[in-house]
């Protein structure tokens, strides 16, 4: 930059170019260097996307050194069989590599228990020492874990289990199955909850029409506010006069918005029938509560995945389901 500058100086001394042009050059010449700057710190801070994998390599995460966030390291593994391959790449993320300056992202305190695969769903089993991890590290736990098990084919969710009792937020509600999409890969904004409040519809005690039941809850704001609604659908009503709509053990295997559509898969704990109430009552519990709020306006039910699905024997699951008040006890 001086050297520019005064080299412009020079060439005043020699063509006497006045002193109004050769500000213009001057400022001219710091733009471009400042503009060149911001680019190069662009380009400095741009994160590479990935190379691909190659045919047997998955990536494996361990904790930094300071402890807020994910690395990874590729991992060339040696068995094939999915069940084998989760045990290895277990064990790979128990055991940091010597050259790495990382740590494990499993307090050391945690014993690991096994895994068990239904469907698309890995279960993973801890002992109890898994809860008293501390709030960070355990979530970031969760996102290892889950992207690097989902690398596995046949494996799209991870659910951890602690003893014989499945994982707990903060709040006491069921973590649930995870999907690799579900996580930020840093802490700078795990801790970061807020409180919203919900309109819910719940069965009445006839079991023929919905009720509704206001409920505030404080939840991180990594949940989406529909993941929020259909998690607490499952949790049940707290009001007397109100009566649950979906199984206590109903798993959401996905659930994503794109066009104003909520698309909701449920395992098939969802197709039990022994709540005491009409059929349409449970679609409609989830219909009305979703697209009561946000931009919600319409529902598509999936169960493992399909939709080719007849609820109870008489609802088609194969459509998108829009509001109807017509179930809202007045």
């Amino acid at each position: 930059m001086r050297g520019r500058l005064l080299r412009i100086w020079r060439r005043w001394q020699r063509t006497r170019i006045p002193a109004r042009l050769l500000m213009r050059r001057c400022l001219l010449a710091c733009a471009l260097a400042a503009l060149a700057a911001c680019v190069l710190a662009g380009c400095s801070e741009r994160q590479e996307e990935p190379a691909p994998l190659a045919r047997g390599q998955y990536n494996v995460y361990y904790l930094n050194a300071s402890m807020t966030e994910l690395v990874s390291q590729v991992y060339e593994t040696q068995e094939t069989d999915p069940a084998l391959l989760v045990e290895e790449l277990m064990s790979q993320f128990l055991t940091v590599p010597s050259d790495l300056d990382c740590q494990r992202v499993l307090s050391e305190n945690v014993a690991y228990q096994g895994a068990k695969q239904e469907e698309q769903v890995l279960y993973l089993y801890f002992d109890l020492n898994y809860s008293s991890m501390k709030a960070p590290q355990e979530i970031l736990c969760r996102a290892a874990l889950t992207r690097m098990l989902t690398q596995v084919e046949g494996i799209e969710y991870v659910s951890i289990y602690c003893g014989d009792q499945p994982l707990m937020d903060r709040q006491g509600n069921p973590v649930g199955v995870m999907a690799a999409g579900d996580f930020i890969l840093s802490t700078s904004n795990v801790n970061e909850y807020e409180k919203t409040e919900l309109l819910l519809y719940f069965a009445d005690e006839t079991g023929s029409f919905l009720v509704p039941e206001r409920r505030e809850v404080v939840h991180s704001m990594n949940t989406s506010l529909a993941q929020l609604i259909v998690e607490q659908l499952i949790a049940g009503p707290a009001q007397a006069g109100s009566f649950p709509t979906l199984p206590p053990d109903c798993k959401i295997l996905s659930l994503s918005v794109t066009d104003n559509v909520c698309y909701i898969n449920f395992d098939s704990a969802f197709l039990n029938t022994s709540l005491p109430v009409s059929e349409y009552i449970p679609i409609y519990s989830i219909v009305d509560s979703l697209t009561g709020v946000g931009t919600v306006t319409r529902v598509q039910i999936m169960v493992n995945g399909s939709q080719d699905v007849m609820f109870r024997d008489v609802v088609s699951l194969n459509t998108t389901f829009e509001r109807n008040a017509d179930y809202i006890r007045q």
